[in-house]
């Protein structure tokens, strides 16, 4: 397997501070690379040595083969950057933005505008291309960074937390131009605090906490190793509630647990095929279900149990001390 991305023991300090702790990271060509953790675990940091803006106190890495300590220059022309916050100049109209940056990658005028047009059309902004980046929305500001950070037709693309403070459209607006991105070839490490996002988009995720690698995996794989499946059950009838609770706890051998508000019974299986016997049980008994599945536990549960901490507050830290992961993740 060919990788885009190789990091070996990187380890990186602030004083008495270890905010990295020996991480190994590899990332396979033309894939996206999902990693979770909770404010300061890391992340960002790490990002930042990939993109050649910090130097690790130990430990290696490359990108597209290249060292990020010996060889700064050629990984730059290999990335792009994407950061929690829009870099783009909001004094400047969206098509100027990108002829800027295209001029300072040493583009010709012509190349640069050209450049600018192709990736305005691609990113749905043609209409928005000359009116001021003031008077854009978050959605639109996000993807004209995202715009931005392939004016120089990067192989490999960070994302770091690109869609932190967006609502559900913006942010599906983005998701939907990362998978582009990737079905054109281009490489993604994609950071993030909202596990939708993660289970969405990545191919594989790797869980930080505490400057250390504590998981990795394809995000099913995460799920099974944390725990088992869970059989759901919604009667009908809420006058079924107990009969279906006994007839459950007579096949797993476990009490379901009850949420008497939405009526729905929850109790974890080994044997994915209780549910057929548990079908016939409850058309013995004559008893109607609105609902019956098996389910995997979701990211937020296994990043809970990896971490001990829930996303939501990881997130809630980030919003209320925005600038904590940026100085020591």
């Amino acid at each position: 397997m060919s990788y885009a991305i190789q990091a070996e023991g990187l380890v990186k300090r602030y004083g008495n501070m270890v905010a990295l702790d020996g991480v190994d990271l590899e990332v396979p060509v033309g894939k996206v690379i999902g990693v979770l953790g909770p404010n300061g675990a890391g992340k960002t940091t790490t990002v930042r040595i990939l993109a050649t803006l910090m130097r690790p106190d130990g430990g290696r890495a490359t990108v597209g083969g290249y060292d990020v300590m010996k060889d700064p220059v050629r990984v730059r022309g290999l990335i792009g950057l994407t950061g929690q916050y829009a870099s783009v100049d909001e004094s400047l109209s969206g098509r100027e933005n990108l002829v800027l940056l295209g001029r300072l990658l040493d583009m010709s005028k012509r190349n640069a505008k050209a450049r600018a047009v192709e990736l305005l059309e691609r990113f749905e902004l043609v209409d928005a291309a000359d009116r001021p980046i003031s008077t854009f929305s978050g959605g639109m500001r996000r993807r004209l960074d995202l715009a931005a950070s392939l004016v120089g037709r990067p192989q490999v693309l960070y994302l770091d937390e690109p869609t932190t403070g967006l609502d559900p459209h913006a942010r599906n607006e983005v998701w939907e131009v990362v998978r582009r991105l990737v079905a054109d070839g281009t490489t993604v490490l994609l950071t993030t605090q909202y596990l939708e996002e993660a289970d969405q988009l990545a191919d594989r995720i790797t869980v930080f906490d505490h400057g250390r690698v504590v998981a990795e995996g394809k995000p099913g794989e995460l799920k099974r190793r944390v725990g088992g499946q869970t059989l759901q059950v919604r009667p009908t009838l809420a006058s079924d509630l107990d009969e279906v609770g006994r007839i459950l706890a007579e096949l797993t051998g476990a009490a379901p647990a009850r949420d008497l508000n939405t009526g729905l019974l929850t109790v974890p299986v080994a044997d994915p095929m209780l549910v057929s016997a548990l079908v016939r049980r409850l058309d013995g008994a004559g008893v109607a279900v609105d609902e019956l599945g098996l389910r995997l536990p979701s990211l937020d549960e296994v990043f809970l149990a990896l971490t001990g901490r829930p996303a939501e507050e990881s997130k809630r830290n980030t919003q209320q001390n925005p600038i904590a992961e940026r100085n020591v993740a």
